[in-house]
């Protein structure tokens, strides 16, 4: 399997403790104004993308759709995971340029 550089540098971000995951720590990172990106699978419910796409546009946080909740669960060493908030500007600076090449 090839490696995915955009989920292991959100396990490199977790592993830093620079991650916000799961739906109520996520919302209340970008509330709070310490998400700089926030990274979404792809397979989440369209109420959740919603909820997420119009909050982080009030708030000027990125928003990338990417993977399924199972890799995005399992890069960040858990179960399923819907959403997940980088806190740390250089992590999502690197994940904001794998995801838009």
């Amino acid at each position: 399997m090839k490696p995915d550089k955009v989920l292991a540098m959100l396990g490199l971000a977790n592993r830093a403790g620079r991650i916000e995951c799961g739906g109520f720590c996520t919302e209340r990172a970008v509330k709070g104004g310490r998400a700089a990106c926030v990274v979404m699978a792809g397979d989440s419910s369209e109420n959740t993308k919603n909820a997420f796409r119009n909050m982080c546009a009030y708030y000027g946080v990125p928003l990338y759709f990417y993977s399924s909740k199972a890799e995005l669960g399992h890069a960040l060493g858990r179960e399923s995971r819907a959403c997940a908030a980088v806190t740390d500007a250089g992590l999502a600076e690197q994940i904001r340029i794998r995801l838009e090449v």
